[in-house]
């Protein structure tokens, strides 16, 4: 049997510190996986359910974007996937007498631990203007209460449409046909706050915003190069892949400011071999300081620049644009700077170019430790010049793999959740439904925000996610929140954006993926593309948590008819009776989609097109593939801070947390834990187990604080510190973003470490 919710939050003032481990899954992490499923599923359920993840028959992972190979394990799934299956799958619930039992003001005191604990949502509720308790709300009021807002607005732009990576490409289309048909390009997404500078460079760059590679090019690598990842618990199923790869004859380079379990030695609980010993992973470790890439790979580019023979010149002369201004710039770079800005040993970043010389193919991955600072897409951009050099873009076995994290948020982007929609999709919407879509930009994360707070923005929808959390700048982004006329949420479980909310606010409770959806037409499935542009399809099995429910596409259909009116000509109720009405408008308005509906009916659905990697055409500005030159930056930390990174515990999903270990990192039972190599510690006078507020400094001269920080001494790299967000977002400037993508610089916060009162 399932066991019950925690009736109290539990108490984190004490977090219990061992050593770090040097190996990832294997017997640990399936006894893990099974006892927390276990504790929300039960022993049946949990059978049922986690058999038919990522099975060309079942549902695509609620968890991460990693693509399935072609031939699957019967257990197709990863211990942070199996959690993620277990949450959306719980046997707790939520309902009308839990929210009578607790008021707004109690729950938000509450943790974002014990909120997502309760279980599924099971009734729309409503929290009236001035009430402190949700009360239960029938479907067609609470469309009602929405058209209401939206049509008392001044302009369409004072709505926001905000979405969540779990949305399917139906749903996503669907979601941004009502927002522009309303009149608004106010589409922010969580791509904003994590790979929008891997697009913004890749666009320029190769000309599409995707990465270039399938699964099985990192199979065929030389050389595969992970940079700014944890893959052992963020992307666990990545770990197979790159065992693979070692096992084809691959090398590893793991670059990266803290050392980590998945990347040292992975033991495949698929495996007899992985039971045991296991694989070591990395072949090279770089242990490189917060923000140093770009001075590292410029570094390399004018290594391989001087080697003679080592630059594809064909590639170059045929296929590139722009290598003289770039090799000139590159040039300009030296060992003594580069080293003081990356932490590095001369011989180390030797030892890494001779294996970038012996290689024919290479794969560089990277994820949020690349792209959330300041510097994040000329660090990219560095990281695309670094390729191209020896053609490694289009062509088998190499190719840029930046790796998403939520399980759909790339087809999302592709469906046009983006607030800066392309001319040529705009032209493709109006051609297909016969309207004048808005051209003018609309807001992202941060500008959403801004116009929140500073009342330009009314209405604040989001489809999915937990945007309160997941958002910089913890008590503007509240505050902003706090100040719009309604609050929308669709989601399937509680988090801190039920209750940070607008005057008045809903809660619109959603199926999930491991749930049946049946509608008029007969049962539906959904679609989603993966991390690497695979789309396919996925199906629910489990019978909806409550009979309340609707799901994503009928929400948005409902809802668009009820604002939109009758006279509207979309066929909102064809779309909800039968999602494929909704693949065919997909098929002639996204290209790549023709002849949608037969191709996903193929097991493990189809590739998208991608000119770099398929034809070795590049639809750039300049119809080339660009080489970029732009000054070399990394952080500079003033005597006495630390340059701290925000990331995930291994009990945690983005903002979801499954419980309260860390066990890679050696840390239990607490999450407030701040993570100081020993030498800057003793520098610093913070003995191991001291607390201390983490404070923020950036040029605005707010205080930021983080309170009650245990300190853990730990092998990260010189001035670099790292901690847990959501509990470090506090300290992340509103306006500290990326240049060009405006991303968050999560990844790049100076803070000092002052004394706690609690200690």
């Amino acid at each position: 049997m399932a066991t019950k919710p925690p009736q109290g939050d539990p108490v984190q003032d004490a977090p219990k510190v061992a050593e770090r481990k040097r190996t990832a899954a294997g017997l640990p992490a399936i006894g893990h996986t099974l006892r927390m499923a276990h504790q929300q599923m039960g022993v049946r359920r949990t059978a049922l359910t986690l058999l038919s993840v990522n099975q060309k028959d079942g549902f695509d992972c609620p968890g991460c974007a990693w693509p399935e190979p072609e031939h699957r394990h019967r257990a197709e799934f990863c211990e942070n996937g199996a959690k993620a299956v277990a949450e959306e799958a719980t046997l707790r619930r939520v309902t009308p007498e839990f929210f009578a039992a607790h008021p707004v003001s109690d729950l938000a005191r509450r943790s974002g631990y014990w909120l997502g604990q309760q279980g599924r949502l099971t009734h729309p509720m409503y929290l009236p203007e001035g009430a402190d308790h949700y009360e239960p709300v029938s479907w067609e009021r609470a469309f009602g209460i929405v058209a209401e807002e939206l049509t008392a607005l001044s302009s369409p732009d004072e709505a926001v449409f905000y979405t969540s990576g779990r949305t399917s490409n139906e749903a996503a289309f669907l979601y941004q046909l009502f927002a522009r048909k309303l009149g608004t390009n106010n589409l922010p997404d969580c791509s904003n706050m994590c790979h929008e500078s891997s697009g913004s460079a890749l666009s320029e760059t190769i000309g599409v915003g995707k990465g270039s590679v399938l699964l099985e090019d990192l199979y065929r690598a030389d050389l595969i190069v992970v940079a700014g990842q944890n893959p052992g618990t963020n992307h666990p199923r990545m770990l197979s892949a790159l065992e693979k790869a070692k096992a084809n004859g691959a090398r590893v380079v793991s670059v990266n400011p803290l050392p980590e379990a998945g990347l040292e030695r992975f033991k495949n609980p698929q495996t007899p071999k992985g039971l045991t010993a296991g694989t070591a992973l990395t072949d090279l470790f770089l242990q490189i300081r917060i923000g140093g890439d770009q001075a590292l790979f410029r570094l390399l580019n004018k290594l391989v620049l001087d080697t003679p023979g080592a630059v594809d010149e064909e590639f170059v002369r045929e296929h590139t644009h722009g290598f003289e201004e770039f090799a000139q710039t590159a040039r300009t770079a030296d060992w003594e700077s580069t080293l003081a800005a990356t932490g590095l040993a001369r011989e180390d970043v030797e030892r890494f170019l001779r294996m970038v010389l012996d290689s024919e193919r290479i794969v560089v991955c990277w994820a949020m430790g690349l792209t959330q600072h300041k510097h994040s897409v000329p660090m990219i951009r560095e990281i695309v010049n670094f390729l191209l050099l020896r053609g490694n873009i289009g062509r088998p076995g190499a190719g840029v793999c930046p790796v998403r994290g939520h399980s759909n948020v790339q087809g999302d982007r592709t469906m046009g959740i983006f607030e800066r929609p392309a001319p040529a999709f705009l032209d493709a919407l109006e051609r297909e439904f016969g309207f004048a879509p808005p051209r003018e930009h609309g807001y992202d994360v941060v500008r959403a925000i801004r116009a929140l707070r500073d009342g330009e923005a009314k209405v604040f929808f989001a489809m999915g996610g937990n945007f309160v959390s997941a958002s910089p700048d913890t008590e503007v982004t509240e505050a902003a929140m706090r100040r719009a006329r309604l609050t929308v949420q669709v989601s399937t479980k509680l988090n801190r954006s039920h209750v940070v909310t607008g005057a008045r606010a809903l809660i619109l409770p959603t199926l999930g993926r491991t749930e049946r959806d049946l509608q008029a037409g007969g049962e539906q499935f959904v679609t989603v593309e993966d991390s690497m542009g695979m789309v396919h399809a996925s199906r629910g099995r489990l019978e909806p948590a409550s009979p309340h429910l609707l799901s994503e596409p009928a929400i948005v259909c409902r809802l668009a008819r009820r604002v939109l009116g009758a006279e509207d000509d979309v066929p909102w109720e064809e779309f909800e009776k039968d999602y494929a009405a909704v693949r065919d408008r997909i098929a002639r308005v996204v290209p790549g989609f023709e002849d949608f509906n037969a191709r996903v009916a193929r097991p493990g659905g189809f590739a998208l097109p991608h000119a770099p990697r398929d034809e070795r055409r590049f639809p750039t500005a300049t119809g080339k593939a660009n080489f970029t030159a732009a000054p070399v930056e990394y952080p500079h930390l003033p005597e006495g801070r630390l340059l701290l990174q925000t990331l995930r515990s291994h009990d945690q999903y983005n903002t979801t947390v499954y419980g309260l270990d860390d066990r890679y990192r050696g840390i239990r039972n607490g999450r407030r834990v701040v993570l100081v190599n020993p030498d800057d510690a003793r520098e610093l006078k913070l003995a191991d187990g001291s607390y201390v507020d983490l404070v923020s400094e950036w040029k605005d001269g707010v205080e930021r604080r983080a309170p009650g920080f245990r300190v853990v001494h730990y092998p990260t790299a010189r001035g670099c510190a790292a901690a847990y967000y959501p509990e470090t977002n506090v300290l992340v400037p509103l306006d500290a973003t990326a240049d060009v993508s405006n991303t968050p610089a999560s990844k790049s916060v100076v803070v000092r470490l002052e004394q706690s009162a609690t200690d």
